[in-house]
């Protein structure tokens, strides 16, 4: 059996995706998904490539190049989160007689499961699986002893106050040193920037604690099985909190209105149970 798995989406999108990708392993899978994802699939997939790579958001303007007409073929079973919603994109699909299954890309609105159990059970529709539903990247890492702060997030409303950060770095430094991280484009002096993903996750492996806000690399650290304090605004965390054994949440409706008091204290409990 050869299966493709076609994910786009953001890192935390991918990773709460990662116990339905894995349940859906055959003898050979492939993995398309956004850029920065690819060494993350690579850790679970034989093959992993971006989708951009593939011309497959061309497919319903352009018809398929004879190239990916002869990829896409050459699989017994293509399950894609991509397209799912673009009527175009699907009658496309359907007149090659390709082996698509379309499965929903967001779990649907109001308060319900959680997204990993969301897509897990999609996953289960096509393939029976056993999971406990936490995604896991395995890193060959060595705790240290060191916390992590990364401050930021897609969105501002999902930013706990940039200040609030400061005062707690200050408070956690007379206890073991803290190291700031940043995406690429993001605007923090002498902050740790990793351009591999996985690069990321090992080293997000080496700290004793992670504290973040509802973004990616919080559910990247949570996933390498580092102790996590998450900082959730407008989010659901019912729906899309780090799923792991070591995660704390401070929530509110209003991210300004999250204390720092309270999230030292969630960062002493969980550095407490790891004593």
């Amino acid at each position: 059996m050869k299966r493709l798995i076609i994910r786009p989406g953001a890192m935390g999108d991918f990773i709460v995706s990662i116990p339905a990708m894995e349940c859906l392993r055959a003898g050979y899978l492939e993995v398309w998904s956004a850029p920065r994802n690819v060494p993350l699939a690579a850790r679970f997939a034989h093959h992993a490539r971006s989708l951009a790579s593939t011309g497959l958001d061309l497919l319903e303007l352009t018809g398929p190049s004879e190239r990916l007409r002869e990829t896409l073929r050459g699989f017994d079973s293509i399950v894609s989160w991509y397209g799912a919603s673009r009527p175009e994109f699907r009658e496309a699909v359907a007149a090659l007689r390709l082996p698509f299954q379309f499965l929903t890309a967001l779990p649907p609105g109001g308060r319900g499961s959680h997204a990993v159990d969301f897509y897990l059970e999609q996953a289960r529709s096509i393939v029976p699986c056993a999971s406990d539903g936490i995604p896991r990247i395995a890193c060959d890492a060595i705790r240290g002893d060191f916390a992590v702060i990364h401050p930021f997030a897609g969105s501002l409303k999902k930013r706990w106050p940039l200040e609030c950060f400061q005062e707690l770095a200050q408070r956690l430094a007379r206890r073991m040193p803290v190291e700031w991280c940043a995406g690429p484009e993001d605007e923090l002096s002498g902050a740790r920037r990793f351009e591999d993903l996985y690069d990321l996750a090992c080293w997000l492996a080496t700290a004793r604690i992670y504290i973040g806000n509802d973004s990616g690399p919080t559910h990247l650290a949570a996933a390498v099985g580092t102790p996590v304090v998450a900082l959730f605004g407008p989010s659901d965390p019912a729906v899309w909190a780090p799923r792991g054994p070591r995660v704390a949440v401070a929530a509110a409706p209003a991210l300004d209105t999250i204390t720092v008091e309270r999230v030292a204290g969630l960062v002493r409990t969980m550095l407490e149970a790891r004593a």
